[in-house]
């Protein structure tokens, strides 16, 4: 994977200054914690009804000492932010082209040297949709890491790490109770999120 922000000592030292004191004088509050098996692991991005959700979502990841990479589409890594949106550890996807992108991100997680959280939005947009792809599970199986149920609830204004979810091969049956987890959980849209 690719050089990014969190791996840059200073500059992530004083961003999570930023961010620990950010979220504190906007309300914020910031649960959980990344258990030591859990050092690479898939991490959903859910609710994901809004652009706002990126900067919340780094700002966590700082406060909380991960080292993250995330999807975004491929819009977001046109010239002149492409650059920067990689720096801050995006993945562009191309949403309109098949392509082996589980199998790839479940290699590279094996591949890497030391911790690596792979955030993913299981709706795939910010927009409203009823069902949520499923790409996280299989990278995370393929892989053979957990998944780790991350969120942003606008509504209490908490953010953070909730349990850490092992795949047991019932996709619809691990489905049914990663999305239990997330159904009093509200986006800032939260019309657009349906658990």
């Amino acid at each position: 994977m690719h050089h990014t922000i969190f791996d840059t000592p200073v500059v992530n030292t004083l961003l999570r200054a930023v961010s620990r004191f950010t979220l504190h004088i906007t309300g914020w509050k910031i649960e959980g914690a990344l258990p030591a098996h859990a050092a690479k692991s898939v991490l959903i991005a859910a609710p994901h009804t809004s652009n706002w959700d990126l900067p919340y979502t780094l700002m966590l990841a700082f406060s909380l000492r991960l080292r993250v990479y995330w999807m975004g589409k491929q819009s977001l890594f046109r010239a002149p932010f492409g650059g920067v949106m990689r720096w801050l550890g995006g993945i562009p996807v191309n949403r309109s082209q098949s392509s082996n992108l589980v199998a790839t991100s479940a290699q590279a997680m094996r591949d890497a040297d030391g911790p690596m959280q792979l955030i993913v939005p299981p709706e795939g947009t910010r927009g409203k949709t009823r069902h949520w792809k499923t790409g996280f599970y299989f990278i995370a199986q393929q892989a053979g890491v957990p998944i780790v149920l991350a969120f942003v609830d606008y509504r209490r204004k908490v953010g953070g790490l909730g349990p850490v979810f092992e795949p047991t091969g019932d996709l619809d049956g691990d489905m049914a109770r990663i999305k239990a987890f997330y159904a009093p959980i509200k986006g800032k849209n939260p019309t657009q999120f349906d658990a």
